[in-house]
């Protein structure tokens, strides 16, 4: 088979496979690039060596059989059978659930998570949004440091179990969505800057010199990324991709980056014959992003929109600090725009930033499933000091009307793994890091940056400590007892409600209309024929919704239906959705 490698600045490039070395030539056509024949089967260890250095594994690596420093495998893809026939999944009308394959079960694998999809078709969502899944260092972490962009982490299972997942997904019906970091990666194990310009000092990140989008060297850079993305919706049938911090991907270039990468993504999957889409988690607040590309937008087909969640978390626990901040002053306004225009700072003084920020969503133009709607995600959730879950800090009431806003807001819902029966267990930052300067840095940094939050350093939990991942895994047994098993009846009522009634898919933002009481703390939304209300207050409260008759569709507390009054009374941390007639 022939092998090849970028390392444009080389003055020799040596292959090693399987134990035997040979030289590498230039190729011809394509300036940089090295090739060299050899045999090889599935399987066979290989890399490359730069100017007589270290043989150090193929940046296009497909497999690590011993991590990020070991040697690159051979895989070949057309040996796997795939059992399901899948013609995809939409964006439109998904509901999606977030999940880390190292604490989804204890075991920490591909297959065991597989093992649990019978929940979530239960559930019923639609698409399983597995965090990163690149090899990194050590057994277990989030997956945010991790390298080779082709490979899938070695203690999850590898290549195979990853074909494997999604096989059984797909028979389920659940599409499956990767999460993907292009903005950084590493630092351990990232031998990238070795073979050629793969980062700049041009400009900076918060993980140090940026991914070369811009500069010299970075036209093949950029095919190293988009090819990636393309890999693993083509070689292992995935449905979609989640963008990590595409703020974070700096790019002067008339095209950018993401307008590369979306259109790639939409000729393959009209290459295929199936729905493929990018997300993007984006603190912009910039509706280029997921505009389409016609319209002189970036063509991306959804985004993360973290202003619901700030707003919808204030208004639930009154926190203020940091970003909370401006949310928190009124928080049920801040819900009702969100709920309304998809953006809170859509050009609004940002206390947090010290600036002006975002601008606006043009509701005519955008789709409401183009962003993303969440109570908790691994973010929220893993970078707070504890780790601790919205359930940790509210009732199960406000909970449960966390869930009903959620899931029944304009925008595609995104559940974290675990919320649906309000785990007890905490989702905890932890790191393997085999570097002992590295976690010892990680573990001081954590540390330092909550104390100076008023935490004590012995609160904050050691990432290294194996105790923090055992912590942050699901307990399994949780959802079949008191109190989890009514709140997981609750989100598969809401989830049922969404598929039963097109309302509460309709992507007409500007359709929605809301009602609230700051004081009362209730709030009220019309999508179509369907009502939806919130008391977050203790007190019940009476909630006019008109003249027109009403039946109950769900309710987390017994109601009466509204009477020739049109008056709703609604217990306190209570939720209610009704059809009007």
């Amino acid at each position: 088979m022939q092998f090849e490698v970028w390392a444009p600045g080389a003055g020799r490039v040596t292959l090693e496979c399987d134990g035997v070395t040979r030289a590498m030539e230039r190729d011809g056509q394509r300036p940089g690039w090295w090739c060299a024949e050899a045999e090889a089967r599935d399987g066979s260890r290989y890399g490359f060596a730069v100017d007589d250095g270290p043989v150090l594994p193929d940046p296009r690596s497909r497999r690590q059989p011993d991590g990020p420093d070991g040697l690159s495998a051979v895989v070949d893809h057309g040996r796997y059978a795939w059992r399901a026939e899948w013609a995809g999944r939409p964006l439109p009308g998904a509901v999606l659930y977030e999940l880390h394959v190292g604490t989804f079960t204890r075991e920490g694998t591909l297959d065991a998570a597989a093992d649990r999809l019978g929940h979530l078709a239960g559930l019923g969502v639609t698409h399983v949004e597995l965090m990163p899944l690149c090899p990194f260092p050590g057994r277990h972490g989030w997956g945010y440091e991790g390298v080779s962009l082709w490979a899938v982490h070695e203690p999850y299972g590898g290549p195979e179990a990853l074909k494997r997942f999604v096989d059984r997904a797909h028979e389920r019906g659940l599409g499956v969505v990767l999460d993907v970091v292009h903005n950084h990666l590493g630092p351990s194990g990232n031998y990238l800057p070795v073979f050629g310009p793969y980062f700049t000092d041009t400009h900076h990140t918060p993980w140090g010199v940026a991914v070369n989008l811009d500069a010299p060297g970075s036209d093949e850079v950029r095919a190293y990324l988009v090819e990636s993305a393309l890999a693993w919706l083509r070689d292992y049938r995935l449905d979609g991709l989640r963008l990590d911090a595409v703020h974070a991907l700096v790019d002067t270039r008339a095209c950018h980056f993401l307008e590369e990468l979306s259109t790639a993504v939409d000729t393959l999957a009209a290459d295929l014959d199936r729905p493929l889409f990018l997300i993007a988690e984006s603190d912009l607040n910039d509706p280029r992003i997921i505009t389409p590309r016609a319209e002189g937008g970036l063509g991306v087909h959804a985004q993360w929109n973290d202003d619901f969640h700030h707003a919808l978390h204030a208004a639930l626990t009154g926190e203020s600090q940091g970003y909370y901040a401006d949310f928190a002053r009124d928080p049920f306004a801040a819900l009702a725009k969100t709920l309304t225009r998809g953006y809170f700072h859509d050009g609004t003084w940002s206390s947090f930033r010290g600036r002006g920020h975002g601008r606006p969503l043009d509701r005519s133009r955008t789709a409401a499933h183009r962003l993303t709607g969440y109570s908790q995600t691994h973010d929220q959730v893993g970078n707070r000091a504890q780790g601790d879950r919205l359930a940790a800090l509210v009732s199960p009431g406000l909970a449960a009307c966390a869930a009903t806003l959620t899931l029944t807001a304009p925008f595609t819902p995104m559940l974290f793994m675990g919320e649906e029966w309000a785990a007890g267990t905490p989702w905890q930052f932890f790191t393997d890091h085999t570097d002992p300067e590295l976690a010892e840095a990680v573990r001081s940094g954590r540390r330092r940056e909550f104390a100076a939050h008023g935490w004590k350093e012995e609160d904050v939990p050691d990432p290294q400590d194996p105790a923090t991942r055992e912590r942050s895994c699901l307990d399994w047994s949780e959802p079949e007892r008191r109190p989890h098993a009514r709140v997981l009846d609750w989100y598969r009522r809401l989830i049922a409600l969404r598929a039963e009634h097109p309302d509460l898919t309709d992507p007409d933002l500007a359709d929605t209309r809301v009602a609230y009481d700051g004081e009362a703390r209730w709030l009220a939304f019309r999508r179509g024929d369907v009502r939806v209300v919130v008391n977050l207050g203790t007190e019940p409260a009476q909630i006019p919704l008109g003249g027109r008759p009403a039946r109950v569709l769900a309710a987390w507390d017994p109601v009466e239906a509204p009477g020739p009054d049109g008056v709703l009374r609604v217990p306190g941390e209570s939720s209610v959705v009704l059809a009007q007639e």
